[in-house]
This record gives structure tokens, sequence and C-alpha cells, in this order.
């Protein structure tokens, strides 16, 4: 069995949609940074996407884990034309309604659907559990990402997914054993 225990980055303060901009995490509270890093397994493995938000976020709890490679597979979802808009700032509200309200094929212009993040993802987790079977896996990634692995976990629709609150520098703890998993907890605040 593997666990998987999928870290928010911490608090970027952006008030629009953030996907592949690189902005920096506000990672100045360092006594709730202490406290998740001493709820987290002491022998599992570290790996982040490679956006400096997760990946800053990934090397402030660390410690003496063993810190895996950035991938880019773990990136946030691809929000192409609409990236760092408001919501209210979309021209095609119908479309921009639709990609939040049946999730799936609805792709931004120039960024990607939710079946291809989650396809994206899929590779990224496929990897690690080929990689580190059995091993406790502490992934930094971003909303999207950690839904995609809720919605897989729960086996519910990505719109009962996105119902899932996931708070900056929350853990949301994933077994797998085999083919199946069980979700043990989601957005927990240590």
């Amino acid at each position: 069995m593997s666990r998987f225990f999928w870290v928010r980055h911490g608090p970027t303060h952006a008030k629009s949609m953030v996907g592949w901009s690189d902005l920096p995490a506000d990672l100045t509270d360092t006594a709730r940074l202490e406290r998740l890093s001493e709820s987290l397994p002491r022998d599992a493995v570290v790996i982040s996407s490679d956006l400096i938000r997760a990946s800053a976020t990934a090397d402030a709890i660390a410690a003496s884990r063993l810190r895996l490679p950035h991938d880019p597979d773990l990136r946030e979802i691809h929000f192409g034309d609409w990236e760092l808009a408001r919501f209210d700032e979309i021209e095609d509200q119908e479309r921009l309604r639709a990609y939040w309200d049946h999730p799936g094929d609805v792709r931004p212009p120039g960024g990607e659907s939710w079946h291809e993040v989650s396809a994206r993802v899929a590779r990224a987790v496929d990897r690690l559990l080929a990689a580190q079977e059995g091993q406790d896996i502490i992934v930094v990634a971003h909303f999207g990402v950690i839904l995609t692995q809720v919605q897989a976990a729960l086996g519910i629709s990505a719109y009962e997914a996105f119902s899932h609150r996931i708070d900056n520098l929350s853990v949301t703890e994933l077994h797998r054993n085999g083919a199946s998993w069980k979700a043990l907890r989601i957005n927990h605040l240590p």
C-alpha cells in the first residue's frame, strides 16, 4: 500500500485564476509550516510541481525527508487565455460557466480541459507508484491537481469533486492498495 499526502502550496493572495503563472507563495507563517511538516510521516519522500509556489512550499516542509525532483505534470490547471483573469473579466461567460459547471471536455482558449488535467496528473501518480511502491509520498501541488485525485479516490464526478474545499497548506490523505483508492482525510488543516 502507498499513502499519498497531498499538500496544497502556501497562499499566493491572488484574486484571479492562477494556473501556470509562476507566482510565489507566502511562506512567512513558519509556525504553521512547522506544524504541517510535523504532521506528515518522517520517512516519506517529497515531490512537488515545478511551479515556485509548490516547490518552495515543499522545500519548507521537507525537513530531513528525501526530496525528489519537481514534476511538471503536477502543475495546476492550464487556464490558457483566462490565466490571471478574474471570473468577471472573462468575456465568454457561457464557456466559463460550462468549464466549472460541467467539467470534462470544455477547455479555456489555449488551456486544458478537466479530462486533460486528470490524465496528466494520473501519469505523474503512476510514475510515483512505480518508482516508490509501498512508500509514503508527500506531494505538494495545487487545488485542481488535488481535486483530480479526490475524484479518483471517491469515484465521484468532476462536478462533485469541485464541491470539496482544498485550503492552502491543507493535507488530503489518500491510500492506494493495488488498483483501489481510499480517502482518509480531505482538506485537513494541521
